[in-house]
């Protein structure tokens, strides 16, 4: 169990590069300045902000030679901005979240000095009765992001589930969500890591971001098997 960071461009692969210079450029010269570029951090996030970079990614054929964090990167930050979120750091954070938990070991809690994984978030919340301080700002991060992460990507699942057998439906993951960043934010841990700000904007606009995700998880994929692994339906969008 980690803390989560807003860090997803600062690991873009030579891959991701190559790409955004294909996409972008049109010549030698334009490769050379945009390599310049890319190397600078704000003119790297102008660069990133390009509507056809998006369009790249969405329109693509064949298999997309990017990392996961350049994908969803690009596209969460183009969601986001559509409702008003702007801050780079909370993209950062939420691409990073999604890239995370496209592998489906990630969505499962381990909690130092416990040999069980905790699933399901009544486990998640009895173990913070018990946990210490640090271990309790984990749990509270992993329920913020587990929530947003259900909510954004399998909103639909979410509804089957509560309509057809009294699951929670989609407020029960928005408070959920909402109150954990919330208490994640003051947090000194979350000071620390400079995640104040971004569980604070997550918090108070949880619903926004979860209505942002549900428009990017239609563009990757049509979620209609509910037992699908969710890493393969993340991966999907990359291929």
């Amino acid at each position: 169990m980690h803390v989560i960071q807003p860090n997803c461009r600062v690991q873009f692969t030579a891959e991701d590069v190559a790409f955004i210079i294909t996409m972008l450029g049109h010549g030698a010269g334009d490769t050379d300045c945009l390599t310049r570029l890319l190397a600078d951090e704000d003119t790297r996030d102008l660069i990133l902000d390009d509507e056809r970079l998006f369009r790249a990614l969405q329109e693509h054929r064949g298999c997309l030679r990017v990392s996961a964090r350049l994908y969803f990167y690009v596209l969460v930050r183009q969601v986001l901005r559509r409702t008003g979120i702007t801050e780079r750091p909370v993209t950062d954070y939420v691409a990073e979240v999604l890239t995370e938990f496209s592998e489906t070991e990630q969505t499962r809690l381990r909690v130092p000095g416990q040999s069980a994984t905790l699933d399901y978030f009544f486990e998640m919340l009895a173990a913070l009765q018990t946990a210490d301080e640090p271990t309790r700002f984990l749990i509270r991060t992993h329920i913020g992001n587990q929530s947003l992460f259900m909510s954004g990507i399998f909103p639909d699942r979410i509804r089957a589930r509560a309509e057809r057998r009294g699951f929670p439906d989609l407020s029960y993951y928005e408070s959920l969500g909402q109150a954990n960043f919330r208490a994640a934010s003051d947090h000194r841990l979350a000071r620390k890591y400079e995640l104040s700000n971004v569980f604070t904007t997550l918090s108070e606009r949880f619903h926004e971001t979860r209505l942002a995700l549900n428009d990017l998880s239609e563009r990757l994929v049509s979620v209609g098997e509910p037992e699908v692994p969710v890493g393969v339906l993340l991966r999907a969008g990359l291929n």
